[in-house]
């Protein structure tokens, strides 16, 4: 990974001039925390606990179906992407992890990749496979649907798709296999409802029988695109159900964005910690569907009650509570960079905040039906502003301050923009619609 990179002497310095002003943030917010019994460096040591993967994806440029704009100094090719995950995580220091889609970014040496990671302090976590859409040279195709087409042939091929994303994970070091499938229907009478789920099923229990003893397998749902009448693995309950049938390792991710308007997604995560099949969260934000904007951008509150839910499970000792937390977003119009950045501090953000609910309050007001009551009790935890404790956490383990500013100062993307000179074309690193 040669070329330019952040130095910590840089941040170090650019962090000296915002001391003072983190310092007197902090001690203001010691002040409001001790009124409710809560020590500040309990919280900031908390919120240095938080850990969020980024998608070696997220590095590019996205777009929509109608067209992509690409930006200056985009990576071309997976290392390149890794510079770029190793850049967000020393400047954030909460994105260890790295989850890697294939076929877009396999390497062509993976012991070199993992080498690479390691050299950086990340690691890979998780590989997503491919079966939306075809790739050059594939013998059949995908139009029509991959783990559930009518044709075994094609079931077989994207069996063996998945099965080569195992092998390629293990050699990465990585701990699981996310499955999300385009599979369904634009009108009725198109398909056999209940056949597709059969088959679904049954080609997930060939890649779950093949799945390390160590490993995690999760099921993704979606409500909507691109089969628009009907999908496949639509919703929680039927991502639960397929869950539950392979077994124990196998586990439901929720994405944010996956659901219909106004949906209450905290519910959805309530009800699969109940039922022992939350394995984790794709995280971004939406304004009408699987829009993808970045996290926190929308509705910062509701980012908030689903990390509420989680972190009641996590204090009630809920059996076998261990999400793992991602983001997935498509960057159209900003630098990818900074929206993966303000993103996971926007995450961390929720959590700390969902850390700083009274519970035995909440509790109270439930017990006697007091909604009002129980509303402030969320809301006052909510309108904490834990800034500081972020930039704290972040400062002492290495990282900015402000994360972005220092990004900006240091010239970075435009220091990429000479070692990465655009292909002709303008290339594709990124997610599309």
């Amino acid at each position: 990974m040669a070329g330019f990179a952040i130095r910590e002497e840089f941040i170090a310095d650019e962090n000296a001039a915002g001391e003072a002003a983190l310092a007197a943030d902090l001690e203001a917010l010691s002040s409001r925390l001790a009124r409710d019994g809560i020590e500040l460096e309990e919280v900031i040591a908390r919120a240095a606990t938080f850990r969020i993967a980024v998608p070696s994806w997220g590095v590019g440029t996205g777009g929509t179906r109608f067209g992509r704009f690409p930006g200056p100094g985009e990576p071309r090719d997976v290392f390149e992407k890794l510079a770029d995950c190793a850049t967000i995580y020393r400047l954030v220091r909460i994105t260890p992890a790295i989850s890697l889609h294939i076929p877009w970014d396999r390497p062509d040496d993976p012991a070199a990749l993992a080498a690479a990671a390691a050299a950086s302090g990340l690691h890979i976590d998780a590989v997503n496979s491919n079966t939306f859409e075809d790739q050059p040279g594939q013998r059949h195709s995908y139009k029509f649907g991959s783990l559930t087409h009518t044709d075994p042939a094609v079931r077989r091929q994207a069996v063996e798709h998945n099965l080569d994303c195992l092998a390629l994970g293990r050699a990465l070091g990585a701990r699981a296999l996310s499955v999300w499938i385009a599979d369904g229907s634009n009108f009725p009478g198109q398909q056999h409802f209940r056949g597709a789920l059969e088959r679904y099923l049954e080609s997930l229990r060939t890649i779950y029988a093949a799945l390390p003893a160590d490993w995690r397998l999760y099921l993704e749902h979606k409500l909507y695109e691109p089969a628009f009448y009907s999908t496949v693995i639509f919703d929680w309950g039927t991502s639960y159900w397929c869950a539950r049938e392979l077994g124990d390792r196998a586990l439901c991710l929720v994405d944010l964005g996956h659901h219909a308007p106004g949906a209450n997604v905290e519910i959805v995560v309530s009800r699969l910690l109940q039922l022992g099949k939350l394995g984790g969260f794709h995280l971004n934000d939406s304004q009408y569907g699987d829009d993808d904007l970045d996290t926190g951008s929308i509705d910062p509150y509701r980012l908030f009650r689903v990390f509420h839910e989680l972190v009641d499970a996590e204090r009630s000792g809920v059996a076998g509570f261990d999400p793992v937390y991602m983001l997935d977003q498509s960057h159209n119009v900003t630098d990818p960079l900074e929206s993966l950045m303000t993103s996971a501090e926007e995450a961390q953000r929720a959590w700390v905040q969902a850390s700083l609910v009274d519970r035995a309050a909440l509790a109270d007001a439930q017990e006697r039906n007091d909604a009002i009551a129980a509303m402030a009790v969320l809301k006052r935890a909510f309108r904490t502003d834990v800034s500081p404790v972020l930039a704290a956490a972040r400062q002492r383990a290495g990282g900015a301050i402000d994360p972005v500013a220092v990004y900006r100062l240091s010239g970075y993307r435009e220091e990429k923009a000479r070692e990465r000179p655009a292909a002709p074309g303008g290339g594709g690193s990124g997610i599309v619609g």
